[in-house]
């Protein structure tokens, strides 16, 4: 599935520590010596009714630097350091065996691992890597053979101009549909084009900069590339004005709108979408989904009045821009030094066989994860967290029930759509089949094209058939989780299911705090301001009284004004419109773990541990999942792109609205944390 249409994607996860590779399988379980909550990583200084997330993890914040190739460093990428640890010797153990019989996950991942990490054939390929690409563009002579050359690009995955997919068609999911989406920009967000803040504008002059380098690389003069720098700048910039903003693109009922294709084609002129998806191997089709078709006229006014010079430059230039991180190291390393440094303020690049990992999962992830999950994920941590899963739907029933704000009639289309949740935990029960796809050890451009032209054709493949609900949208290693809302299922791949965030043998009150908040989580999506317009069946479709519709918008407004009252970097200010899907995910996801904990025998004593409560070691919990030290840069891009608010806020800000927190930390009238019982958002 196309995670483009997942777009309820949970937090991004991680943890780490020091894990003996023995070759007995083994999994959720505590390293030696350690403790799930660390009273060491207090900061005692700070009153925890004042700042939580401080108190909670203040020490920890200050001892723990971010190594200089990360742009974050906390709970979640720990976690995803310690899987990728172990992948990497599942890699290097499956690339040292050279005569793995074809096909097998062994030859697949072993060749592919290997491939990238043969450093020397790269370097001396250079462009060669991309030479047939780059030739192809070169053919085109006029808008028929310009639609061509895009068509191809897009069969192989690089996407020059706009997304494509097939997936189930919101309003009918039992049915996959074509699905037309803008692109086509450089930078991460048309924000980067629009704003004239200092920022901003020093960002596009950097923007420019890195593109005429790219040009340059691939042998244009000095004067040519900054020619041509300039130009595509001025392309990029048109699309982004006419690009829906991120706020506006959380609207599904904005992002649906259905065309006949040949009535797409009268409204983009130019532009004859049945010629160009069938040499996008499309057939049979007669309407599509475009989730911006004013991106779209746009484009088709752009193809009319750029000549067809600065169509193959923009062209080359994102055949470059797409490349540049699996070709030589001159490429690789302009690529980085702008993505990364300037854009996110990285200090150096992740370890090669790190990135190479990252393609090995998102080529060939199924193969990748049975070697995984036979090893590190057992079925009875898989049993532990189903047990889990049906105690928190328990408790959110019983959180419907009681909702006072919610008509009986509303209540049992909620219990309804909550019932019929799909629940998907740890690996998918049928694996997927790479026959097929043929990767060897000699190119690894040519691995990585071959894998995007076989996972394209996979996909291609589903229209005119039913909607298969078993697909999974994440690789089993995935430190993540995701709500989707055309299934109607929540997903929670083995990645995630390791310590800090799950330990099938750890105290309920921490297991509640983590993985139970990941799970309400989840569950909360299904109800957010987007995932509460789709109906039990998947469908988007109004299951509402206007009355209960009434007063639960009321009620996210006050989750969007919080969050629009924080701030971060000073006074950069986080967008609580973009975020609110997310802020009601996380304060639903706490509330609803904490009701499940209080049914355990734990969650219904006053034993302590370490010195704190079962309670306080709940709320403890969750503040140590969203632990992290981020640099300023990377900060600052994620206020424009990320839905997610920052880790301070995802803890604290739910926190200060929750009364079972004051209660265990002491929280009253001129703390900080305190909210009069009228200021504080409660949804679900």
């Amino acid at each position: 599935m196309n995670l483009t249409k997942l777009i309820y994607v949970g937090a991004f996860l991680g943890l780490s520590f020091t894990h003996s590779m023995a070759q007995t399988k083994t999994t959720s379980s505590l390293p030696a010596g350690k403790k799930f909550l660390d009273p060491a990583n207090i900061d005692a200084s700070v009153n925890p009714a004042d700042d939580f997330y401080g108190y909670a993890n203040g020490a920890w914040l200050k001892s723990t630097p971010i190594p200089a190739s990360e742009t974050r460093w906390g709970s979640f990428n720990l976690l995803e350091d310690f899987n990728k640890t172990v992948l990497k010797e599942l890699l290097e153990s499956a690339a040292a065996q050279k005569g793995a019989t074809k096909g097998s996950p062994e030859q697949m991942v072993g060749d592919l691992f290997a491939s990238g990490m043969d450093t020397i054939a790269i370097e001396r390929l250079g462009t060669k890597a991309i030479q047939t690409q780059l030739d192809r563009i070169e053919t085109i002579k006029d808008q028929k053979s310009l639609l061509s050359v895009i068509a191809e690009m897009n069969v192989e995955g690089l996407n020059p101009l706009f997304g494509f997919y097939v997936g189930p068609d919101d309003k009918n999911v039992s049915k996959n549909i074509c699905n037309l989406f803008q692109g086509g920009l450089g930078l991460p967000d048309r924000d980067y084009y629009l704003k004239q803040d200092t920022k901003e504008t020093e960002i596009r002059a950097k923007y420019i900069t890195h593109i005429a380098n790219m040009l340059r690389l691939s042998g244009e003069s000095e004067g040519d590339a900054k020619q041509h720098a300039n130009i595509i700048m001025s392309m990029e910039s048109e699309m982004a004005k006419a690009s829906l903003d991120r706020v506006s693109m959380r609207d599904p009922y904005k992002l649906y709108n259905k065309f006949f294709i040949d009535e797409f084609s009268i409204r983009t002129q130019g532009i004859n979408w049945r010629d160009l998806m069938s040499k996008m191997m499309v057939k049979k089709q007669d309407t599509i989904l475009v989730g911006t078709p004013e991106f779209f006229v746009t484009l088709s006014r752009m193809f009319q009045n750029y000549q067809m010079e600065n169509w193959k430059t923009y062209l080359k230039w994102h055949t470059l821009h797409r490349m540049a991180g699996f070709m030589s190291s001159g490429f690789d390393s302009e690529h980085f030094n702008f993505y990364g440094t300037t854009m996110r303020g990285q200090q150096e690049q992740k370890p090669r066989w790190k990135r190479v990992l990252g393609v090995v999962d998102g080529a060939v992830g199924e193969q990748l994860g049975k070697m995984y999950t036979d090893k590190y994920f057992t079925a009875d941590a898989k049993k532990r967290m189903m047990e889990l899963v049906n105690n928190l739907e328990d408790a959110y029933e019983n959180r419907i029930n009681q909702l006072d704000w919610m008509s009986d009639s509303t209540k049992n289309k909620a219990k309804e759509k909550l019932h019929a949740f799909i629940k998907k935990i740890g690996y998918p029960d049928t694996w997927r089949s790479y026959a097929g796809l043929e990767i060897s050890r000699t190119s690894y451009v040519k691995n990585i094209i071959a894998s995007n032209i076989f996972d394209y054709k996979f996909m291609i493949n589903k229209l005119g058939k039913p909607v298969d609900k078993k697909e999974w949208g994440m690789t089993p290693p995935t430190v993540n989780a995701y709500y989707n809302p055309a299934f109607n299922e929540i997903v929670f791949p083995a990645g995630i299911l390791q310590y800090p965030f799950f330990v099938k043998d750890a105290d309920d009150a921490v297991i509640y705090g983590a993985i139970g908040g990941v799970i309400g989580h989840e569950m909360t999506h299904g109800f957010d301001d987007q995932g509460c317009q789709y109906a039990a069946d998947g469908n988007l479709k109004n299951w509402w009284s206007d009355e209960d519709k009434a007063r639960f918008d009321e009620k996210t407004k006050m989750v969007k004004e919080q969050y629009d009252a924080y701030t971060i970097l000073g006074d950069k200010h986080v967008n609580g419109a973009l975020t609110l899907g997310e802020n009601i995910a996380d304060l639903g996801g706490v509330t609803i773990a904490y009701e499940a904990f209080k049914k355990t025998k734990q969650g219904k004593s006053s034993e302590k541990i370490d010195g704190f409560t079962p309670d306080q070691r709940f709320f403890m919990s969750w503040a140590q999942v969203w632990r992290a030290n981020i640099r300023d840069e990377e900060a600052a891009n994620r206020l424009v792109t990320d839905p997610h608010s920052p880790g301070v806020h995802r803890c604290n800000g739910p926190l200060s609205n929750f009364q079972p927190f004051y209660k265990a930390f002491n929280v009253k009238e001129g703390n900080k944390m305190y909210k009069q019982e009228s200021e504080r958002a409660k949804v679900w």
